[in-house]
């Protein structure tokens, strides 16, 4: 999407090039490409001149929405999960419930604000930022 997204407004993409600068196998990526256009994200234009352009501004799509696409859910556990629920025979006395519907609603949030055009343009993440402020680590 993020190739896509530095190229909306140009010409398309053939699929051997976004396969090629984004190291997924051309077959893998044919099938994601499908079902990129199945949401009306993406179109495809037939010819020699061909390929694949964002079919919605970057501005328009966010990131919530192709991760609850791919993925289904944002909740960290089912029993916080509205579309993912599972019951867990300890909800009416879990301490733990709350903290993870307050990651869920804060994942959620940040995740359908963050628009493709703003993140195409943030950096990448540094493995220093990755492990800054944390003592240890382990489980994170």
């Amino acid at each position: 999407m993020f190739t896509l997204v530095d190229h909306f407004g140009s010409t398309p993409i053939p699929i051997r090039e976004l396969a090629r600068r984004n190291d997924v196998p051309k077959k893998f990526l044919e099938q994601i490409m499908l079902d990129l256009k199945s949401q009306g994200w993406v179109k495809s234009e037939a010819g020699i001149r061909g390929g694949y352009l964002l079919a919605k501004r970057p501005d328009k799509i966010t990131m919530g929405e192709i991760i609850r696409h791919f993925d289904g859910i944002l909740a960290p556990i089912g029993c916080v999960s509205v579309t993912g629920y599972e019951r867990c025979s300890q909800e009416p006395v879990c301490k733990f419930r709350r903290v993870f519907l307050d990651v869920r609603n804060y994942v959620a949030s940040a995740m359908d604000k963050a628009v493709l055009s703003e993140v195409a343009k943030s950096a990448p993440v540094s493995k220093r930022e990755v492990s800054a402020g944390f003592i240890g680590g382990e489980g994170i």
